[in-house]
């Protein structure tokens, strides 16, 4: 019935990243390493994760007529991603000033070209890449109305996942069709507010599934992630690593946690295994270059 078991509605960007010995404070000026250049975006890297795990995966998405356009398109399709529905033009590709410190931990800074211009009538025009789609992934890296209208397109039986990032306020509309809504403790605070978010993090999945998700999923970075849906509460454990650089890492358990659903596997199980394969992201430098292949993670 489906062409793709993952379709994903989002952004696509050239990662600008640069080593740092710490990050600098307002108004100060430190030195970093050499400038690489990796394909990113929150969009493209779900696309290209979901696929080395063998998903069969579409990308919805806009790039500039540009050499960072090229370079994505490239990473894309060397992936096995179907970029049939990745548009160019109307701007330049987005770009993602990424620093990352020693421990591996980054901070980022996003301009979103392209990106911006992804509009709710490319979601109309691209109706049949919906209706082929079994599981349909979105982010905020794109405009708001572009991913209500990628619900309100949603194939009959179809599932969506959302991570909003950058986290902004959603509608009644979105909230509801999220199955998951996957959000890690900051994209928690901003959704809840702070006063709401000083206790468990396990009240805040409560909280957050009483918002409207069906399910919804709270990453803990060493701790771990929370699963909530009407059955209550399940701890899903970390996997321990040496991190060496988390860029992506948070698209790579989306991407695998969106494809073990559409598979059929329950929201814990399917939590687990994104736990694994955002744990071997981290271990590698980079975010689309880092994501492993099926036969690295192992055995659902």
């Amino acid at each position: 019935m489906y062409d793709y078991d993952l379709l994903v509605v989002g952004s696509a960007n050239a990662d600008l990243v640069m080593d740092v010995e710490r990050r600098p404070a307002a108004g100060e000026t430190v030195l970093g390493g050499d400038l690489a250049v990796h394909p990113g975006g929150k969009g493209a890297n779900q696309a290209v994760a979901a696929a080395r795990l063998g998903a069969r995966t579409a990308l919805l998405a806009r790039v500039g007529d540009d050499g960072h356009g090229r370079l994505l398109l490239d990473s894309l399709r060397a992936a096995g991603v179907d970029t049939a529905g990745v548009l160019v033009g109307g701007a330049p590709t987005g770009v993602a000033l990424i620093t990352v410190d020693p421990s591996g931990d980054n901070s980022i800074v996003v301009s979103p070209g392209a990106n911006s211009r992804l509009a709710a009538s490319d979601v109309q025009e691209a109706e049949r890449l919906l209706r082929a789609s079994r599981v349909v992934s979105a982010q905020l890296e794109i405009p708001l109305e572009t991913v209500v209208e990628a619900v309100r397109n949603l194939p009959p039986g179809g599932r969506f996942v959302l991570n909003p990032s950058p986290p902004r306020p959603l509608p009644s509309e979105v909230l509801a069709a999220c199955d998951p809504l996957i959000v890690n403790e900051h994209e928690a605070r901003v959704l809840l507010g702070d006063a709401r978010t000083s206790g468990d993090p396990e009240d805040w999945a409560r909280l957050l599934l009483a918002e409207g998700p069906r399910s919804v999923v709270v990453t803990l970075g060493a701790e771990g992630a929370l699963v909530c849906d009407g059955s209550g509460v399940t701890r899903v454990p970390s996997v321990r690593v040496d991190a060496v650089d988390t860029t992506g890492a948070g698209d790579a358990f989306t991407a695998a946690l969106a494809w073990r659903l559409g598979s059929g596997a329950a929201l814990a199980e399917a939590a687990a295994y994104a736990a694994r394969v955002g744990a071997a992201a981290v271990t590698r430098r980079g975010a689309q270059e880092s994501y492993p292949t099926a036969e690295e993670v192992g055995a659902p």
